[in-house]
């Protein structure tokens, strides 16, 4: 049914908008936990609990949808920075 295209259309390029916004959030979040310095933090439990879910949540997305959530807010992984920062926290 031609109707029924048609609202599947809509609702894909609804989704499809929806998940570019999903990737600039994602990519800024990225940015921000890449550049956080973990001793900067405040020191409050719900603070260090909400950082490191998000950090979590971050390095569990596959890595495909991590690199289109860094394009979308043109943002470029820099590895190197990464290890480094992997490894102040691991230190702490």
């Amino acid at each position: 049914n031609d109707e029924e295209v048609r609202l599947l259309r809509k609702e894909i390029e609804l989704m499809m908008g929806e998940r570019q916004k999903l990737l600039q959030v994602v990519g800024a979040a990225a940015v921000l936990v890449a550049n956080l310095d973990s001793d900067a933090l405040p020191q409050d439990r719900d603070t260090i609990d909400a950082a490191e879910l998000l950090a979590e949540s971050l390095n569990d997305l596959p890595e495909e949808t991590l690199k289109d959530a860094l394009e979308a807010v043109r943002a470029e992984f820099d590895a190197e920075a990464q290890a480094e920062a992997d490894v102040r926290r691991d230190a702490h």
